[in-house]
């Protein structure tokens, strides 16, 4: 953050004029969007709900009823539903070009789709009784995710559509709370047709992402330095950045550094010519609790739910003194896997412990090149990814 700021100040000291700084390209006019601006934009309908959770946290869901290649017909479709990973939102989906985006291709391939956010996103920030200026807010983590956002989602779909069933893509943290819920609500389980898993993720031993410094602080020591309320937030200057800086091609290297710090990226692989975009679009934030528990889990080598610190809260919680592990084995829903070589989140390590454990492992790829954020920004995700994950749905009808 503070190398982007010695650019704005660069940029006020220098001027902004085309010849010195190379030109730039004319600011997208996805940058400023909010999700259903995104979707409208490219032509694809777009439908835009609340979800209330059992704990009455508000989500909104985000829904493409059909794509621009089959509008005329408008029986019911099979329905596909996609979740954005860890400090993520469901523009993840759509901040490609449409025949680049999963979400689009989806569509136009005959699918309703359907986006969720997690809670305390940039679009899943409002609760019925507590404000998000408040702690109590912000007192949640994968668990709650698990166990009352995807229900409360799902279910939401189920009613809207009336289809009973249907297809489920995750990405990283996506997968994670997908692991969980599947593996601990049978019933819900019940209800996914096929799981996908995209970069999947349940123990993070071997990460080697940025977020591993995090590990090294007390939990007191992260409080300190983040707060107990929102992590990583969306802000006015990220917004300035991606609009004023990240647009000039001079810049694309020190922009793309920023925006991939804890994933890692390939330019060759990525439209670098729509840095603006992901970073107007990146960071819809977290919870700090939330943090602490993926920092619990790089420590810990578990799956294992957040431990609350004491075992009085965690008998509160759980009816036991320690946290219980999630059992990946007990999921029984058909899935099918990809993951990357060159992932610094979701390690291939990880990866490998976690496939024995997939009862029901119906497809697996191994993509040497990929980091993680190529299974949804990468510019090959149709042919690596997208096309299989459509066929698997078709044959599936």
């Amino acid at each position: 953050m503070w190398l982007l700021l010695t650019v704005e100040n660069l940029i006020s000291a220098l001027g902004t004029t085309r010849d010195f700084f190379g030109g730039s390209n004319p600011a997208s006019p996805k940058m400023n969007r909010n999700v259903s601006q995104m979707i409208s934009y490219w032509g694809y309908p777009s439908e835009e709900y609340d979800g209330m959770t059992e704990d009455s946290y508000i989500l909104e869901i985000y829904r493409i009823s059909y794509g621009k290649k089959n509008s005329e017909n408008r029986a019911p479709r099979p329905v596909v539903y996609l979740q954005h990973g860890l400090i993520a939102s469901a523009t993840n989906w759509i901040c490609n070009l449409p025949n680049n985006s999963l979400a689009f291709l989806l569509a136009d391939a005959g699918y309703d789709v359907w986006m969720g956010n997690s809670r305390g996103n940039t679009w899943s920030r409002k609760h019925l009784k507590f404000s998000p200026t408040s702690p109590e807010f912000w007192a949640f983590s994968l668990d709650e995710m698990a166990k009352y956002d995807l229900p409360a989602t799902i279910n939401f779909i189920v009613e809207k559509t009336g289809q009973e069933r249907l297809y489920y893509v995750g990405h990283s943290q996506g997968t994670t709370i997908a692991f969980i819920a599947f593996s601990t609500n049978p019933e819900l389980a019940k209800r996914i047709k096929i799981f996908f898993a995209l970069a999947p993720v349940t123990t993070v031993q071997y990460t080697r992402s940025p977020m591993r410094r995090l590990t090294t602080l007390s939990r007191q020591a992260v409080k300190v330095l983040f707060g107990d309320k929102m992590f990583s937030p969306h802000t006015f200057f990220e917004q300035f950045i991606a609009t004023k800086v990240c647009n000039r091609k001079l810049f694309r290297r020190i922009c793309s550094n920023f925006l991939f710090s804890f994933s890692g990226f390939d330019p060759k692989n990525l439209n670098m010519s729509r840095l603006d975009v992901y970073l107007a679009q990146s960071q819809a934030g977290t919870s700090v609790q939330n943090m602490l528990h993926w920092s619990q889990a790089v420590n810990s080598g578990l799956f294992q739910a957040f431990d609350w610190g004491n075992p009085d809260k965690n008998m509160e919680h759980f009816h036991q003194l320690t946290p219980p592990v999630y059992n990946v084995s007990q999921m029984e829903v058909p899935t099918a896997m990809w993951s990357g070589g060159q992932d610094n989140v979701a390690d291939s390590k990880d990866t490998e412990n976690l496939l024995p454990k997939i009862t029901r492992l119906i497809y697996y790829k191994f993509i040497p090149h990929y980091n993680h954020v190529d299974f949804y920004l990468g510019q090959d995700a149709p042919q690596e990814i997208y096309q299989d994950l459509i066929r698997m749905m078709e044959e599936c009808f």
